[in-house]
C-alpha cells in the first residue's frame, strides 16, 4: 500500500461519487453524471512557510470539503492503491462542510 504526503499547503482530496439515482428515482448514466463538487480531505502538507514561521492548513484530514467546479472535472487526478485522488492547494477549495443540529 502506498502513501503521499502533501508537501507544504497541498492537499490530496477523495472526492465523493456522484449520484448514480435523481432523487425522484431516475438512473443517471455514467456519461450524464457531473463530475461532484464535494470530497474528503485523505492528507495534508504541514502548511506554508511565511515570514520565517509555518502557517497551519485549516482543513484536516477528514474533513468534508467543497470544491470548485474548475477544479471537480480536471486537475492533478492521482491514482493512489487503485483509487483517483485530487491534488489540490488549500486555497483552491472553496470551504468546508460542517454537519450543524437542531
Amino acid at each position: 500500500m502506498k502513501k503521499i504526503i502533501p508537501l507544504y499547503g497541498r492537499v490530496l482530496v477523495r472526492r465523493v461519487e456522484a449520484e448514480e439515482v435523481t432523487k425522484g428515482g431516475l438512473y443517471i448514466p455514467d456519461q450524464a453524471r457531473e463530475a461532484p463538487l464535494e470530497g474528503v480531505v485523505v492528507a495534508i502538507g504541514r502548511g506554508w512557510i511565511e515570514d520565517g514561521k509555518r502557517r497551519a492548513l485549516e482543513v484536516k484530514v477528514g474533513d468534508r470539503v467543497i470544491l470548485s467546479n474548475r477544479y471537480a472535472g480536471t486537475g492533478s487526478d492521482i491514482i493512489l492503491n487503485g483509487e483517483s485522488v485530487l491534488m489540490l492547494r488549500e486555497d483552491e477549495i472553496l470551504g468546508i462542510i460542517k454537519e450543524v443540529k437542531g
